[in-house]
């Protein structure tokens, strides 16, 4: 039976709302009356991270301090995972990858159509180090391949083993970065899974399995927020995001995510945007569509968030790889990568989260060679250079796999400018570039288009007509496009509010609301409604919600908690959810709350030979 529970229990993340006494009404309140315990406060979001009493209910509590004055928002601290297999076969030493590079010679080969090599040797020498933070399960620090590439990031304020926060950062001999799970600065993986991720990062600048390693263009920084089952939670996401900018990481790699949508991490996502970073995120291993059942944080919609899915050595999306031509940005290799595991050996991995750190390492090659570029100006580059492959044909949303090469050579090309559009995590972007910055991209001038849509529409070098706009070289299509483009952009930021007001005053039936597709169902659901047992079945249902016919009287906007038969009675899933709409008759509309990966996959499974619903 599939579990519903996908939060830490006994715990919730709660933001105040910005007004006079909202933190000191609250605070008290959280102690004395609803027995809460802080546990950490996120000061530049507003945010907190409480642990409640014995025996209380997330799911209550949750709605509870909703109905606060005080508070914005609350929701349950939500589990993570990685995004990637074990190790397939065994752990490889140096000796054991010789004997391997004689018999079959370069060992990149998989890797050799992302252009690696040329893009190395067409770095330039400059001594502008981008640091990337691995937000991961650790690092391996004592690894030969990051002693040698001298790659892990020092903090040069803290004096390593004295006990004391030298750089009063609030943490004490942060020296190589954080360890969220044990709460120290002793840095170890425990899992396998970040020292592999970050290997692949740094073999996309050196040859990892050529020694001694060559010195590293670019830091890597450390932050554990995994445990050693590769599981962890939401507060000590937004913590890591936290720790790497204050830090000045520029790239956030994250081979992780889960299905359930947080506000709390889509804002800490959001700051990253505002500090001009880049964030890469892996697009999850369960073969299902994001643009359906979306996975977080890759599925967040900001600007600088570059969702990766994971492509085979023949540019074929991987069996296991997510997708989605409207929130999957490109593809990258992630089977069978070779790369660094705990004490000192190599392993072969597959999943996104390797695919991820190929993206990182291209936006560190990028960064290194543009040091005042901007993370959503990485992403453009990146997409825009990527190789157009017929496999990622509506699976992705650049229908390409990424070209290290082509994104290097774009990037030594561009002038880049400082500004970027605003953006607010409830209404996407909250102001616009000037028209000269949005004729190059916004924020990007001349070499942004790259020649887009040359060499079957991605990177190439070819010629085509071109003109001056605004004192730029854009190609006529590339012009005419953009402009297309804009205006319809415009047009549909301008009229959003207005549509959408009109929307809200009309009473539309729940059918026209839904972003799922429904199915019909005949199945039983069992419900319990605080201490009552209660019985009905369900008539419709989707990756969403479902409808609930009973004879029981259900409050609107209540939580309920369900086991739902499947139409043969042969499976059950748990889920709770929230009545959001009834009709006469005692027929509800339950959305859910708290479904996991299992419960959608095993959901999707059941609709796969179902009838689609009308309406």
């Amino acid at each position: 039976m599939a579990s519903a529970q996908d939060y830490v229990p006994g715990e919730v993340i709660v933001k105040l709302k910005d007004q006079p006494g909202a933190q000191s009404n609250f605070m008290g309140k959280a102690s004395s009356q609803k027995s809460m315990n802080l546990k950490k406060s996120f000061s530049r979001l507003n945010m907190y991270h409480y642990k409640l009493s014995k025996g209380q209910s997330v799911p209550q509590m949750v709605q509870e301090l909703k109905n606060d004055p005080n508070v914005e928002y609350a929701e349950p601290n939500y589990i993570i995972e990685k995004q990637s297999s074990e190790i397939h076969g065994d752990v490889l030493s140096f000796s054991d990858i010789q004997e391997l590079a004689k018999s079959e010679g370069k060992l990149e080969s998989s890797t050799v159509e992302m252009g690696l090599e040329q893009a190395r040797q067409s770095m330039s020498a400059t001594s502008v180090k981008p640091i990337i933070a691995v937000i991961d399960t650790g690092l391996d620090i004592d690894h030969p391949v990051f002693v040698q590439s001298k790659a892990v990031w020092s903090n040069s304020g803290e004096i390593p083993g004295n006990g004391i926060d030298d750089d009063g950062n609030g943490f004490v001999d942060d020296v190589n970065g954080w360890n969220f799970v044990a709460n120290s600065g002793v840095m170890f993986d425990d899992d396998d899974h970040g020292t592999h991720v970050a290997g692949t990062i740094l073999s996309v600048v050196v040859d990892i399995f050529d020694f001694p390693v060559e010195e590293s263009p670019f830091k890597i920084m450390p932050l554990k927020f995994l445990d050693s089952s590769g599981i962890g939670s939401t507060s000590d996401a937004i913590s890591a995001i936290e720790y790497a900018l204050a830090n000045g990481a520029t790239i956030l790699n994250n081979s992780w995510g889960g299905p359930s949508y947080s506000v709390s991490l889509h804002e800490a996502v959001a700051v990253s945007y505002s500090s001009g970073a880049s964030f890469i995120a892996a697009a999850g291993n369960l073969a299902s569509n994001n643009d359906s059942a979306p996975m977080y944080p890759a599925s967040f919609d900001v600007p600088n968030v570059v969702s990766i899915a994971a492509t085979t050595g023949s540019d074929s999306l991987a069996s296991f790889s997510n997708y989605g031509f409207n929130t999957v940005h490109v593809g990258s290799p992630g089977v069978y990568v070779l790369s660094t595991v705990d004490g000192g050996g190599f392993g072969y991995m597959s999943g996104t989260s390797m695919a991820t750190p190929y993206v990182a390492g291209i936006a560190g090659m990028i960064k290194h060679e543009q040091s005042s570029m901007l993370g959503y100006q990485m992403k453009e580059i990146i997409e825009d250079t990527a190789d157009a492959v017929s496999p990622l044909s509506g699976k992705v949303q650049t229908e390409s796999r990424v070209n290290a090469s082509a994104a290097l050579a774009a990037a030594q090309g561009a002038n880049v400018d400082g500004s970027q559009p605003g953006y607010d995590v409830n209404s996407g972007y909250r102001g616009s570039a000037s028209a000269e910055q949005t004729a190059g991209g916004c924020g990007l001038v001349s070499k942004m288009a790259y020649d887009r849509y040359n060499n079957n529409g991605r990177g190439g070098k070819g010629g085509g007509n071109s003109i001056l706009k605004n004192g730029k070289e854009m190609h006529v299509k590339d012009v005419k496009q953009n402009t297309l483009f804009f205006k319809l952009f415009a047009f549909a930021l301008l009229g959003l509010p207005m549509l959408m007001a009109m929307f809200m005053k009309r009473n539309i039936a729940p059918s026209e609301r839904r972003r799922h597709e429904r199915f019909e169902i005949s199945s039983q659901v069992s419900m319990k409604v605080g201490d009552k047992q209660l019985v009905g079945s369900v008539s419709s249902i989707s990756l969403g919600g479902l409808k609930v016919d009973t004879d029981a009287m259900l409050e609107q906007g209540g939580i309920i908690r369900m086991s739902i038969e499947s139409p043969d009675g042969n499976e059950k899933v748990e889920v709770a959810g929230k009545v959001v709409w009834s009709q006469e008759r005692q027929s509800y509309g339950v959305a859910f709350e708290e479904a996991n990966s299992k419960v959608l996959n095993t959901i999707s499974g059941w609709t796969s030979g179902l009838k689609k619903a009308a309406g």
